[in-house]
């Protein structure tokens, strides 16, 4: 078999055994201009259909680039069209397997008019039916706008992704400095998961099996996974989400989105109960397999965390799915490039929050510190429940800093006044007094009580004000 695995193949790997069912088999190219050989151009270069995952209806469409190298024509374009217009009369998923040379040259103004047919089903689609997309060869040119208008996109390690080839660069070189590879692209945040053919086949299985078919649709699944087991790796694995927030989960399931990028803000799916949710959570250390910090963060709010986090939490609101995150902020990155941009990416981060009308659940598993905890799905911005750990902390500011403005005294005095200000100030209990903690619960128990949370939430309704959409 040779390195890529083909059009029908990849089908065939990524749906439930016998169930594809192809739809425009008969479909070819019909233009020979500018000396286009009038060759055998079976389904014009892309497989279109229909079938299931783990019994769930999905369309899919997979290009095939031994035929004119896969590229985007009249005919080809219609069909993913048709594909988009079956998806959303029906309420499902669609699934792009992109390998393609990019725009049919020969047929000039149809096969460009033919990209902007496939944007304009994607725009349609989108808040309406999860959309993915794997690249598993060449994107390029304005298919690269293909995966950048899905909601998750997948990436082989030797796939390229680019809008201008990294060749056409001015000083730039692919064997220097390849732009289009998959580990830049998934660093910068275009791609969520980078893997071999098979494991990212595997992954989108995953993924959709947790997602609702559409976003009327709710995705429930039995769960055979104790509902009052204790979750004994959080108080110890707070600093890692892809431990605490496994520990919380069904089965010790976490897919975690965009994993290369900004990797200080964790996002993802669980489940709980059965119910899928979407986690936000501040990652300040990354652990191996044998418990061992390899790398650590600060704990504060960068701009690429937030517009990360921002993009997933409208996602989830946009399905239905109930938002959880576990806060440790202290405050913002303070460089001179993140001043650049982070009171923007910070703005958008709480607007998605305050704009979500889904169940959302606070939890401060360690600081909670200054407007960067006002950012974090606060009270304020609309979190219908805070729960805090025992150990945790929650204030304007930290005791010693407000001791010295507070104080002018000696090393004894702003001692004494920093105690004084954190058992006022920065303390859960002081917090939960003000009523800006519902709940303190020990780590040990948080599994259970987030299960609670979610099925007192169920039955959410909140309304906004009729608008055409947030202007942030």
């Amino acid at each position: 078999m040779s390195s890529f695995l083909k059009a029908r193949q990849r089908i065939t790997a990524l749906l439930d055994e016998n169930s594809f069912v192809e739809i425009g088999a008969k479909v070819t190219a019909r233009a020979t201009d500018f000396n286009l050989k009038p060759v055998e151009t079976p389904s014009d270069g892309v497989v279109t259909g229909y079938g299931v995952i783990d019994g769930n209806l999905v369309y899919v469409y997979s290009q095939d680039a031994s035929v004119l190298g896969g590229s985007v024509g009249e005919m080809h374009a219609r069909k993913i069209a048709a594909i988009y217009d079956l998806a959303i009369r029906t309420g499902a998923p669609v699934i792009g397997l992109v390998e393609s040379a990019g725009l049919r040259l020969q047929e000039g103004m149809d096969a460009l008019n033919a990209f902007g047919t496939i944007y304009g089903r994607q725009v349609k689609a989108s808040g309406l039916i999860p959309q993915v997309t794997a690249i598993f060869g060449n994107c390029g040119g304005g298919l690269a706008l293909v995966p950048a208008l899905t909601d998750f996109v997948f990436m082989a390690e030797d796939a390229k992704l680019f809008v201008n080839a990294p060749n056409t660069l001015a000083g730039n070189k692919e064997d220097k400095n390849d732009t289009a590879a998959a580990a830049v692209k998934a660093a910068n945040g275009s791609v969520d998961v980078v893997g071999t053919e098979e494991e990212i086949l595997s992954e989108i299985r995953t993924l959709i099996s947790m997602l609702p078919s559409n976003n009327e649709d709710e995705s429930v699944a039995d769960c055979a996974d104790d509902l009052n087991r204790a979750s004994a790796n959080v108080a110890a694995g707070y600093a890692d989400p892809s431990i605490a927030v496994s520990d919380i989960a069904d089965d010790g399931l976490f897919f975690e989105t965009k994993r290369a990028c900004a990797p200080e803000m964790a996002t993802g799916l669980i489940r709980l109960n059965g119910m899928t949710v979407g986690v936000v959570a501040n990652r300040s250390a990354v652990y191996d397999e044998n418990g061992e910090e390899k790398k650590n963060f600060d704990t504060v709010l960068t701009a690429a965390g937030c517009y990360k986090a921002a993009d997933f939490v409208r996602f989830c609101d946009a399905f239905e799915i109930p938002v959880i995150t576990l806060t440790n902020v202290t405050g913002f990155a303070a460089t001179e490039s993140e001043e650049r941009k982070v009171a923007d990416a910070a703005g958008k981060l709480t607007a998605a929050f305050a704009g979500a009308n889904v169940p959302k659940v606070n939890v401060i598993v360690k600081k909670a510190v200054g407007s960067a905890y006002a950012v974090m799905n606060s009270k304020a911005t609309g979190a219908d429940f805070t729960i805090a750990l025992p150990d945790a902390t929650i204030g304007i500011m930290d005791a010693k800093l407000a001791a010295h403005v507070l104080c002018d005294g000696t090393a004894d005095e702003v001692a004494e006044i920093a105690a004084k200000y954190d058992a006022l100030q920065n303390s859960i209990d002081s917090a939960a007094a003000r009523g800006y903690v519902d709940q303190i619960v020990e780590a040990d128990d948080l599994r259970k009580y987030l299960i609670g949370a979610m099925e007192v939430l169920y039955t959410k309704r909140e309304e906004f004000p009729a608008k055409k959409h947030s202007a942030k």
